[in-house]
């Protein structure tokens, strides 16, 4: 079973800048079409299932916004 991850994106430091959404090997990221961020900027989020937790978005994203979590067979890890 691969692993399942979900991300967090800290809006108050997300420019929307995208390089997120680029780097996502699995393609589940984009800006968000319906939010706003109270700087102006679409905030980055997943949008479709299959996330693995790969952590290449918190690893790419220049403001550190984006926290990664990873479950593994049942096993939470962070």
């Amino acid at each position: 079973m691969p692993p399942k991850g979900r991300i967090e994106v800290n809006e108050t430091y997300c420019k929307g800048c995208e390089l997120c959404v680029e780097a996502c090997p699995q393609e589940v990221m984009a800006l968000s079409a319906e939010r706003i961020t109270a700087k102006g900027y679409h905030p980055a989020e997943l949008v479709a299932e299959g996330c693995t937790g790969c952590g290449i978005c918190a690893l790419v994203c220049p403001e550190a916004a984006i926290t990664v979590y990873r479950e593994m067979a049942g096993v939470r890890a962070h």
